[in-house]
Parts: C-alpha cells; sequence; structure tokens
C-alpha cells in the first residue's frame, strides 16, 4: 500500500491554465518592432483603408511614417516615459500615431474624441500629457488645455503644429537626435479604465505587456494566413482592443484593417463586401442590428467573404446568437473576454479544431494561469463553481497610473489580477462569465462608471441622494438608470434631471432612466445596495406597464 499523503482539500489550489502549450515570447523587442517585423518584405500590400473616403496606406508607408513620427516627437522634446494623449476617430493613421509616440519611447494615450471636453481635460491633467495629437473636428475641445497639439491632416490651423509638416521636417532633421535605450519593462500605453471600481484611472502597460498578450492571442495564427486576413476596424481605436486587438494584431500579420469611423449599417454591410472582410470584431448591439433590421435583406449576403465575427465587451444573449447563425450561416460568432487591465484572458477559439460551448468566453489562452475564488475567504474553487476570476500572466498591468491603493486593490501580494467578474470553469475547459462583481455598466461596449454619474448627480442642488444601476436594454445590453432622493421642496422633473446629467457627459454616459424615491437603501457600512435599487427599479418599470 502506497503512503497516505495528507493533504487537506483548503490548502490546495485550483489552478486551470491552457491546454495549448507555452508560447515563447520574444525577449528584447519593442510593441513597434514587435509588430513592424518583416513589414518591408510587404510593402506595397495595404495596411489600412479608410471605408468612406477610400485613402490607403500601405506597409511600406506605415514603416516609414512611424519612424518619421517618431523622430518629430523626440526633437520636439518627448521623452522616455512621456505619456502623449491622442484624441482622435477611427482613420487610416491611427496606429502610425499609436506606435510613433511608443518608437520615440513616449506612452499613448487613447481618449474618446466624442467625450465631452472637461473629461478629455481631466486624462490630460491625470495623465501629465506634454502633447496631444487630434484632427481639425477636436481641436476646439483641447486647445485650451495649455498642452502642445499637433492636428493631423492638411489644413493648418493657428497656434497648432501640423502632421505633414512635422513628418516633412522630420525627413531634413537628418539622423542626428539621440534616441533612448528602450526596455521592454518601459511603459507604452496609458488606457483609461473605469477598473473594478469607482472613477477612470491609467491603466499602466508596457512593451512586454502587449508584445506577450499578442504572443498569446495569435498563437493559433498558422503561416498561410499571413497577409491574407482583412480585419474590420470599427471598435474604437482608444479602447485597448482596438489598438491591440485590431491594429497591432493586423499589423504583426501583415493584413489589411478596414477602417470605420462610426457604425451605420449600409456603409457597414458595403464594406463588409467591397473591401472582402475576412475577420469583424464588433459589439452585440451591431449584431442585434443585423439580426432585426430589414435593411440587412437589401444585401445579397452570398457575397461575403467573412468567415468570424468576434464579440467581446458585453454578454450576447443566446436568443440574438441563434438567429444570427441562421442569417450568416457559415459564419463563425467568436467571444471574447478581456479587461484593459490584462488584455485578452480567453478566446472562443483559443484551442484549434475545438469549438467552443454557446456562450462561454471561449479557453484560457496559452501563457496564462487563471483561478476563480471565493471573494469572501479568497481560497480558490474547483471546476463548476463559480468564484471571481484572477489571472496571473506577463500581460497583468504595471499597475494603476499615481494610484498604488487601487492597484494594492486589484493586483494581489503575489501578483494576480481580480478581474470582479464571477466565472467558473466547466470539466471541457470553456469559461463562462456569470455576472460581475464590479458595478460597471456597460452601455453599447462602452463603460459607464456609476460613480461618476452619481458625483454630477449629487452636484445638482436639489439632489440628496442617488443610486446609479444598469437596467437591462435589449438594444444597448445596459442602460445607465438613476434612483434620485430630491431635496424638500425640489419643483423638478426626472426629465430635468436627465437634462442635467447630459449635458455634463459624453453621449453614451447619459442617465436614461430617472425614478423619484424616498430612500436609497444601504448595507450597514454604507454601500449602496445597488441590486435592491435595480429590482424596485424593475418593478416599478413593470407596475408603470400595467396600467398603460
Amino acid at each position: 500500500m502506497g503512503t497516505f499523503v495528507h493533504n487537506s482539500a483548503q490548502d490546495e489550489e485550483h489552478i486551470f491554465r491552457s491546454r495549448a502549450p507555452a508560447v515563447q515570447v520574444p525577449d528584447n523587442v519593442t510593441l513597434p518592432e514587435f509588430v513592424l517585423q518583416n513589414a518591408e518584405l510587404y510593402a506595397d500590400n495595404v495596411a489600412f483603408v479608410e471605408v468612406v473616403t477610400g485613402k490607403k496606406i500601405t506597409y511600406g508607408e506605415v514603416v516609414r511614417d512611424t519612424r518619421r513620427f517618431s523622430k518629430a516627437l523626440r526633437s520636439l522634446g518627448l521623452r522616455k516615459g512621456h505619456v502623449v494623449v491622442v484624441v482622435l476617430p477611427n482613420v487610416a493613421e491611427y496606429a502610425i500615431v499609436a506606435l510613433g509616440i511608443m518608437a520615440a519611447g513616449g506612452v499613448f494615450s487613447g481618449a474618446n474624441p466624442s467625450g465631452h471636453a472637461s473629461e478629455i481635460k481631466k486624462q490630460v491633467e491625470v495623465a501629465d500629457a506634454k502633447i496631444i495629437v487630434t484632427n481639425g473636428a477636436s481641436y476646439e475641445k483641447v486647445k485650451g488645455f495649455g498642452v502642445p497639439v499637433i492636428v493631423l491632416g492638411e489644413e493648418v490651423i493657428e497656434g497648432a503644429m501640423n502632421w505633414n509638416n512635422l513628418l516633412e521636417a522630420a525627413d531634413r532633421a537628418g539622423n542626428k537626435i539621440n534616441k533612448e535605450e528602450l526596455k521592454q519593462s518601459d511603459l507604452c500605453a496609458l488606457p483609461f479604465s473605469s477598473g473594478t471600481t469607482g472613477l477612470s484611472k491609467g491603466v499602466m502597460l508596457t512593451h512586454r505587456n502587449l508584445v506577450a498578450n499578442l504572443s498569446s492571442t495569435l498563437f493559433g495564427v498558422t503561416p498561410e494566413l499571413i497577409g491574407k486576413v482583412t480585419v474590420l476596424g470599427l471598435i474604437p481605436f482608444f479602447h485597448i482592443y482596438g489598438i491591440t486587438g485590431i491594429c497591432c494584431a493586423t499589423l504583426r500579420n501583415k493584413g489589411k484593417v478596414v477602417v470605420m469611423g462610426r457604425f451605420e449599417l449600409r456603409t457597414f454591410l458595403n464594406a463588409l463586401v467591397s473591401e472582402e472582410v475576412t475577420y469583424a470584431p464588433i459589439v452585440p448591439p451591431i449584431i442585434l442590428n443585423l439580426v432585426k433590421n430589414p435593411i440587412v435583406d437589401e444585401f445579397d449576403l452570398s457575397k461575403l467573404k467573412l468567415q468570424a465575427i468576434m464579440t467581446a465587451a458585453a454578454p450576447l444573449a443566446p436568443d440574438v446568437l441563434k438567429k444570427f447563425e441562421n442569417k450568416f450561416p457559415g459564419v463563425q460568432v467568436q467571444e471574447a473576454y478581456g479587461l484593459t487591465e490584462h488584455s485578452c484572458i480567453t478566446l472562443t477559439h483559443a484551442t484549434p479544431g475545438v469549438m467552443a460551448k454557446k456562450n462561454s468566453v471561449g479557453f484560457i489562452l496559452p501563457n496564462l494561469q487563471v483561478k476563480f475564488i471565493d471573494p469572501d475567504t479568497g481560497r480558490s474553487l474547483p471546476r463548476n463553481t463559480p468564484g471571481e476570476l484572477c489571472v496571473l500572466s506577463q500581460c497583468v498591468m504595471k499597475g494603476y497610473y499615481n494610484n498604488e491603493e487601487e492597484t494594492a486593490r486589484i493586483i494581489d501580494k503575489n501578483g494576480w489580477l481580480h478581474t470582479g467578474d464571477i466565472g467558473y470553469i466547466d470539466d471541457d475547459e470553456n469559461v463562462f462569465i456569470v455576472d460581475r462583481i464590479k458595478e460597471l455598466i456597460k452601455y453599447k461596449g462602452f463603460q459607464v462608471a456609476p460613480a461618476e454619474l452619481e458625483a454630477i448627480l449629487l452636484s445638482h442642488p436639489s439632489v440628496e441622494d442617488v443610486a446609479v444601476v444598469p437596467l437591462p436594454d435589449e438594444e444597448a445590453g445596459e442602460i445607465p438608470a438613476a434612483s434620485v432622493v430630491l431635496a424638500a421642496g425640489a419643483k423638478e422633473s426626472e426629465e430635468d434631471i436627465i437634462k442635467f446629467v447630459a449635458s455634463n457627459v459624453a453621449h453614451y454616459k447619459k442617465v436614461r432612466v430617472v425614478h423619484f424615491v424616498d430612500s436609497i437603501p444601504k448595507s450597514p457600512s454604507g454601500k449602496i445596495m445597488r441590486r435592491l435599487v435595480k429590482e424596485a427599479m424593475i418593478e416599478k418599470i413593470k407596475a408603470c406597464k400595467l396600467h398603460t
């Protein structure tokens, strides 16, 4: 008889990994070097094409202009670790801007061009940005921030630097600009995310983080796919998924990105057909549109070259998925799960030849370790047992910028990132996300932090107390809704409160439903009991429907 080794269940760690072998992550290359490797062999291939204008940029131009822009930034005094905030819609030059910043040793920080000027200003200030890159349309928003501005496009604007002139000057400058040695541990991106709690924070990502993430996500790309993939670039490039998952991943694979500034159904379908898009990352509201909108029937869908759509950012309703598969037979629906603080964690096609189950977010990527913990005890849980998803890998962010307290809250002393999402892994390695601890509202894939909206509402003289919660919405996924306690004698209507918030935030952050209530339920420690608030709002809406 063998000796019995006592191993109590609570000492055992349940850690899950990919079934795929580990992937080699190259050392000593920066992100720009990694994604543009061998680009000169594809110099005449189109890297980016804008749907609306038809503007094209080749691989040769990407390499040349990334180098020129990086040189221009150095000559303007940009140094390692300096942040450049980019306020642009999706345009053909976007990746050149981002890679040029990184190649110069700078840190790329994308901002939403449709954001309120005050929101963009906050990002510029928090990040201590040295330069802003924008276009003519957004120049007015950023010109008063006291930071030098570079404007893309032909037009020369008084008080701003012009992109074309800068690149030409860089050509004339020769090569005497001193470069600093870049290490993989240096920062290259600072996207802003609400994280698992509260207000927007800068997420510090290094060259290593993003090179490691691309190595993991692209491990299944076979050599014959190189130079052959056409990807839709509709998800905003200021999102980390847009810049890495779409721009950088496609550049690494020498494919073509079909750039779209905003979603309009006919333009979208025309682009899929005319540009022969093979892979389209999109958000659930667009999938809903493709399933329900009669405009889709005007198009000959047999002309599509589309092989797969990919959805992340928000969960996809099962019935919508079924209808999509009926309407677009042969188009694979892939789901992914990730967060700004780590980038991608799971992918439905992360195990080649094995299809993930419906409604799962797929399989763990190679090189990652994942565990699901009991949020109360911190113990890791076995398969099929829901717990908070935690991940350990080289992709985990360095931390939140100038915010050690929040960093310590999300990354534990052993380096595990606690996502704030509740999920589990089944016997076939499929990961399912069931709920989120964090209170973020996902409106059409955009993150809305309740804390931010509550702060704005509380600034209104007639608002005594407030709780902002997500209400389910078929089109948007979730909408921000507010339960408001009004001060005695206040005369405002629900509509007035909605308008007040709308005048202070970006369009997607608007509160779309307001209910007046007598009090907000709170826990003994003073935390808003959001579940109760949400249930009460849903009850009230049902009751109103019955009466009408």
